[in-house]
């Protein structure tokens, strides 16, 4: 009698998750900022056994140019074993891969070569948005029943943006999320309290205001995204909007508690207009109700306006743009890049309430152009930007670019790909690895990283 066994990298909790093997294979979004080549999904080797060790083993380029390449995730993953998952035996085996500026996804296959994956469907940007509603597709995360697409715009590029549900399997698109919005408009990250029946939402802006690079009247005028909304997951429906003042520009990464029996998550503003600092929020129950309270506020740091780009020569400092945030699994360690001032920060947060800077390092940076060992002393451009922390959390790696005409903006002297990878200390702390920094082709730049069977952004668990 034949028995069906899940796939072997779901696991129940994320204790469990921790104890898996250590990955050997990275794949990273790459994107042409001229939009003249098409964009690369980038096979990275992780084996510090391996004499390729820290090198891009191979790339695989889409079909089209101009997509780049952004956020992506799996088609299943340990959400599949829920007690409400109708498809315990999907296989953890598809990226799937959107372009923010064309609306095109791509479904990729890395099975059976792992380092060498193919593209087995494309969905043109036509279909997505006649068949979702939606365009410029943004965070893609594999849930019970389906694989959720959050999007920033509706199917004319204006507002709402929104999620759209994928079937797991078949990757057909089955059509818009939401059944009654409320006041939801903007759109960004989306991810959820499976323990809870929430799906929590944030927001950026609508195309007009970051295609062609960030507006400063848009952002002065406090007109980025700056609220949370709070849904119930199973009837579909807006229940709570948490709004962060329109001081705090640009609400971005959601990262929930990885145990479901905590009903709490972090979040990241990425700029103050009062004073250019950047935050991360907690958000938690309050009763029956959800609130939010600011744990981490990050200076901005004084500088030469001559070393500034122009953006920022009237200010006189450096925000520290934290545009990424990571959570690792065991919900100790929180991890924040600095985009603008070049320094990756990690804080313990097992009292989530309280938390504790515990190490940093320095790598890039608008002033700084701090260097890497491997880098023989070269000034770097661009910063950490998109972080992603192994299931064990002793391995932390990143990319340095946020999205192409904003790159400019700060960076006006263009970016030159890296990614490195980070040793943290059990009790807290950070070293780089001196002998991983991948040089990206001269053509692409990286974003988005997704490690061999699971990484702490990648995963819900159902069980703790």
């Amino acid at each position: 009698m034949a028995t069906w066994k899940p796939d072997p990298s779901f696991y129940p909790s994320a204790r469990l998750a921790a104890t898996a093997t250590p990955e050997t294979l990275a794949w990273v979004a790459s994107f042409d900022p001229t939009r003249r080549v098409p964009d690369s999904l980038d096979v990275v080797d992780l084996d510090p056994g391996s004499s390729e060790y820290g090198q891009i083993v191979h790339r695989l380029a889409m079909p089209n140019t101009g997509d780049e390449l952004h956020h992506f995730g799996w088609n299943a993953c340990s959400s599949c074993l829920c007690p409400n998952a109708p498809h315990a035996h999907t296989e953890r085996r598809y990226l799937i891969v959107p372009g923010i500026r064309s609306s095109r996804i791509h479904v990729i296959d890395t099975k059976p070569d792992a380092r060498r994956p193919k593209i087995v469907r494309v969905h043109e940007p036509e279909s997505v948005a006649q068949r979702a509603g939606y365009t410029r597709p943004h965070t893609v995360h594999c849930g019970p029943d389906g694989i959720y697409v959050t999007a920033l715009a509706n199917a004319e590029g204006e507002a709402p943006g929104g999620i759209f549900l994928m079937d797991h399997e078949s990757f057909d698109i089955l059509g818009q999320w939401e059944i009654e919005r409320g006041p939801q408009q903007l759109a960004y990250d989306g991810w959820w309290h499976l323990g809870y029946d929430t799906l929590v939402t944030s927001e950026w802006g609508l195309p007009a205001t970051f295609e062609n690079g960030l507006v400063p009247e848009v952002l002065l005028g406090g007109q980025y995204g700056h609220r949370l909304h709070f849904w119930d997951l199973h009837t579909r429906r807006h229940k709570q909007v948490l709004d962060f003042g329109a001081e705090n520009q640009l609400v971005f990464e959601l990262r929930p508690a990885h145990d479901p029996t905590k009903p709490y998550g972090f979040v990241n503003s990425v700029i103050s207009l009062k004073d250019l600092s950047a935050s991360i929020w907690q958000w938690y129950r309050d009763g029956d109700q959800w609130a939010a309270r600011k744990i981490i506020e990050i200076p901005a740091e004084p500088a030469d306006p001559e070393t500034l780009p122009p953006l920022l020569k009237g200010f006189a400092a450096v925000p520290p743009l934290v545009t990424d945030i990571a959570l690792s699994l065991d919900d100790r360690f929180l991890y924040a890049a600095c985009w603008g001032t070049g320094e990756l920060r990690q804080y313990d947060v097992s009292d989530p309430e309280h938390p504790t800077f515990t190490g940093s390092v320095r790598i890039g940076g608008i002033v700084s152009r701090a260097t890497h060992p491997r880098a023989q002393g070269r000034a770097l451009n661009g910063g950490p930007q998109m972080v992603e922390v192994s299931r064990d959390g002793h391995r932390v790696y990143f990319t340095n670019s946020l999205y192409g005409v904003i790159d400019g903006q700060f960076y006006p002297d263009g970016i030159d790909g890296w990614m490195v990878k980070l040793d943290a200390v059990l009790d807290g702390g950070l070293s780089f690895d001196e002998r991983f920094f991948v040089e990206w082709p001269k053509t692409h730049r990286p974003h988005q990283i997704r490690l061999e069977g699971g990484d702490s952004s990648s995963d819900s668990y159902c069980y703790p």
